[in-house]
């Protein structure tokens, strides 16, 4: 199970939103869930990339503090990004819980902002965290007030891991009536669509050339050369650029296969190899991309940066050492 937290405030010491997310988050590890954190402060340049990485969460906690009005920019600029370049059919199974602490005044209508946003997005809510604070460090120590953010931490788990059913809402419906396809056809095209749709003869034809160029790309991929991944390791070690200051270790799960490359840098020393055993890698960053994704890269036809942007890859961990990938490989187009 995979859970990620997107922070929305500023990250100061005294912000009671990181002391709720931080027990909700020793909760999910406790329960063996992977969480990631997302800091929206930290990552002010890269916000419009975060609905890549709702492709691998089965639940979100979306935190944010109410300084003076609302739920502030850096939630809404990332909620917008949701809106916009989400995948909605993979949001539409994911569960939000909502976590909002004000010091002045309106955790109330705030909480209901994300919960509106989020089942307009077509997600699923949970009950949300919201309080006003005063005073964080008796927040903090207030026994009752741990359990309570526990047991919604654990509510989140069991919605989840139970699969929990959701009654219809009317923002549901409001989403379906935006995202309506409005193309209108000419008369001529309607007519060419009924005709189509209706002629079994055709319809057969179309699935039998897809399952035949299906088959011929799996045979194609059935017949890549076992050291192939060796020649990608070779090209990856002859295209690296030394970095100052950088450690770090990446994995990049091929997902035609069930086979991986690691990549371990230490300033100006690469370890780059091979391996079938991925899951066993404590990566910092974990990517899945296809082969044809990662030929694209080594001929220099795309960045790591574009394939992750447009989906072609997915990833893991800290996007500041995500990008790195593009500045430690320089490679030749081809």
């Amino acid at each position: 199970m995979n859970v990620n937290i997107y922070y929305g405030g500023r990250g100061l010491i005294d912000d009671p939103v990181l002391h709720v997310i931080n027990k909700m988050q020793e909760v999910m590890e406790e329960l063996r869930v992977n969480v990631t954190r997302y800091n929206l402060h930290e990552m002010k340049n890269s916000i419009a990339t975060l609905p890549q990485t709702l492709k691998e969460a089965d639940g979100v906690i979306l935190a944010t503090t109410v300084e003076w009005i609302g739920i502030g920019g850096y939630m809404q600029l990332f909620l917008d990004a949701c809106w916009f370049y989400g995948d909605k059919t993979k949001i539409s199974n994911i569960y939000m819980l909502p976590v909002v602490m004000s010091t002045t005044y309106g955790e109330r209508e705030a909480n209901l902002t994300l919960l509106n946003a989020w089942e307009m997005l077509g997600g699923k809510s949970c009950r949300g965290v919201y309080a006003y604070v005063e005073d964080v460090a008796a927040f903090e120590m207030n026994k009752d007030y741990n359990l309570i953010i526990e047991k919604n931490a654990e509510d989140l788990y069991r919605s989840i891991s139970q699969n929990a059913k959701m009654l219809p809402t009317s923002n549901m419906a409001i989403k379906q009536n935006i995202l309506k396809n409005k193309v209108n056809y000419t008369p001529q095209e309607s007519e060419q669509l009924s005709k189509y749709a209706s002629d079994d003869i055709y319809v057969k034809k179309q699935k039998e050339d897809i399952e035949e160029l299906a088959d011929i790309y799996k045979s194609l991929l059935g017949n890549k050369k076992e050291n192939e991944l060796e020649e990608y390791v070779e090209q990856l070690k002859s295209a690296f650029v030394p970095q100052k200051d950088l450690k770090a270790i990446y994995l990049l799960d091929i997902t035609d296969k069930s086979e991986s490359i690691v990549i371990e840098v230490d300033n100006a020393k690469l370890n780059c190899y091979a391996t079938i055993n991925g899951d066993a890698v404590s990566a910092d960053i974990t990517a899945k991309l296809s082969y044809a994704t990662l030929e694209s890269i080594l001929r220099g036809s795309v960045s790591f940066q574009r394939t992750f942007m447009t989906g072609e890859m997915t990833a893991k961990g800290d996007f500041g050492t995500l990008r790195m990938l593009d500045t430690m490989f320089k490679f030749k187009v081809r």
